[in-house]
């Protein structure tokens, strides 16, 4: 496969890896255009672990990014220095982030993804459990927090933050959730239901299929021959 764009996602991006913090890598690849010429189109993703690593082929990462899928937008806004691969229509990728945002899928994706999670933390119970599980549940809980936050800055700014400013306070709520306090990411919830209920978005109504098209059929056409 011809990588485009690849880069450290994750914890480490966030500023929020530990020593047993896996290190991951998401990245976006193009499959050989004659490869979708048949019957059988190729692998969409490709996935692989230690080290842990996730590839979408164009058509698919794209697709997801007009969705504004979190985990798959967050490849186009890295700090510079954690790009491993970037190729030309990996920059032009990143030259049109903006294209794949708008404000109902934003919303959706974040505070929806969130809401998804906090439910299976609520329904952990009240913190009395073992001390793996605690673990899992604190970085589940920072998590949250991140997801909100990043998202309503994106929602109001059309910019996405990844490189958390202040990480320990995405760990001590992380710590204060796990120790029992549900009730605490339950006010963080609903504080941040309300902001993006009542907050005024720079987003558009809808993302620019046009330049995410255009972006496509250009890689498309680069690797024709391939």
């Amino acid at each position: 496969m011809h990588v485009l764009l690849s880069g450290i996602v994750g914890s480490t991006a966030y500023g929020l890896a530990g020593p047993d913090s896996d290190v991951d890598r998401l990245g976006v690849f193009a499959a050989p255009t004659v490869r979708f010429h048949g019957l059988t189109f190729p692998s969409e993703s490709v996935v692989s672990t230690k080290p842990d690593a996730t590839f979408h082929e164009a058509r698919k990462y794209a697709s997801l990014a007009l969705r504004g899928n979190p985990t798959v937008s967050e490849l186009m806004w890295l700090p510079t220095e954690l790009y491993e691969t970037r190729h030309p229509l990996g920059d032009a990728l990143i030259g049109i982030r903006t294209s794949f945002l708008a404000a109902r899928p934003v919303r959706d994706a974040y505070l929806g993804y969130a809401t998804q999670q906090f439910k299976r933390l609520e329904s952990r119970g009240d913190g009395s459990f073992s001390a793996d599980t605690r673990k899992r549940t604190s970085k589940h809980a920072r998590h949250l927090l991140r997801l909100c936050a990043q998202g309503f800055e994106l929602y109001t700014t059309a910019h996405l933050r990844i490189r958390l400013d202040d990480p320990q306070r995405f760990r001590d709520f992380g710590e204060r959730v796990a120790a029992g306090d549900i009730d605490l990411a339950r006010r963080m919830m609903a504080d941040y239901e309300h902001r993006f209920d009542t907050a005024t978005t720079v987003l558009p109504d809808e993302p620019d299929r046009t330049a995410a098209e255009a972006w496509l059929r250009s890689v498309r056409a680069a690797f024709y021959d391939a």
